[in-house]
């Protein structure tokens, strides 16, 4: 019998692009999300939409996430669903119950379940690093990474409860942190630029992006599979995993474009703020969780990204 997985925000970006990856696995996925994304299915996953098993609601319905677990044999479970940077700044009330009071859902509809659930991935951010900081009056001590946002807050605070999880109920679970996630169909948010810029270079279409800055960039291939990968094969206890992420300019992110599109560079520019990068002091790589583990490059990356949009044009 294949493993039947939940997925939580499974009609996102990132989660879509996990669907696949369970369905080439030949898993049986089932998403909890407040909506479908019918038309980001069919350009990801093809006539294979039809095998992924949806159920509308969202983690505050406790009932509901129990049931859902309960009634599919729910085996694994990846968490993605949580507001993101913008809604929580604008709302940290709603950002906290989202983020915080629903992954802590999801922990105690494992628990209620003993011995079901066999292994949680879920998505811890690189937003929990910020600048330096060097504050004693505050109890800060000198370079020790603070979040810069309420966002960050909130996936520090998951980190630290998935670890109380592991400690005191033996519920196992992995944290990844991605850096900028850029692939196709990464078409929202404020570092979507890269991926756009990707797809108006297929289309033969000018394009901005909107920020600078030298970030990490993790190909979102490479970031379903750590998901899958880490909820499949949890190993005991509680894991917070760094992915590699190529670091480079959004300059250098358009040159490798027009090195794959001769001629796209000249339709591509940057103009907006500077993106801080978020670099853990200590960081801690997937490849320590899994030795074998490669990182897809940004040429490859970006080169399956524009084959992705020559494809549907």
């Amino acid at each position: 019998m294949p493993s039947t997985v939940l997925v939580t925000g499974g009609a996102g970006f990132i989660g879509t692009w996990v669907l696949r990856e369970l369905l080439a696995r030949g898993m049986q996925p089932v998403v909890l999300d407040v909506c479908r994304n019918d038309a980001r299915w069919q350009s990801i996953l093809g006539p294979q939409k039809d095998q992924v098993t949806f159920v509308q609601g969202g983690l505050l319905d406790r009932p509901l996430l129990q049931q859902t677990l309960a009634r599919h044999a729910i085996s694994h479970v990846i968490h993605l669903a949580a507001l993101l940077t913008p809604q929580c700044q604008q709302d940290p009330w709603t950002g906290c119950e989202v983020n915080i009071l629903g992954s802590v859902a999801l922990f105690e509809a494992a628990r209620a379940l003993p011995g079901q659930i066999q292994g949680i991935s879920y998505a811890s951010s690189f937003a929990v690093y910020g600048p330096e900081a060097d504050d004693s009056e505050l109890g800060v001590s000198a370079a020790q990474n603070r979040p810069p946002s309420f966002y960050g807050a909130y996936k520090m605070a998951v980190d630290l409860i998935a670890e109380q999880y592991a400690r005191h109920f033996s519920i196992s679970s992995v944290g990844i942190r991605p850096h900028v996630v850029y692939g196709p169909e990464r078409t929202v948010g404020l570092t979507a630029g890269p991926s756009l810029a990707a797809r108006a270079a297929a289309r033969g279409e000018a394009f901005t992006i909107n920020y600078t800055g030298r970030l990490g960039y993790d190909y979102v291939e490479d970031v379903a599979r750590a998901f899958v990968r880490s909820a499949l094969e949890t190993p005991p206890g509680w894991a917070v995993v760094d992915l590699p992420g190529q670091v480079a300019t959004t300059q250098d992110f358009i040159d490798v474009i027009d090195r794959i599109v001769p001629g796209a560079g000249a339709r591509l520019s940057v103009d907006g703020p500077a993106v801080p990068a978020n670099i853990p002091p200590r960081p801690r790589y997937i490849s320590k969780l899994f030795p074998d583990w490669r990182a897809t490059t940004l040429t490859e990356g970006i080169q399956a990204t524009v084959d992705f949009y020559r494809r549907g044009t």
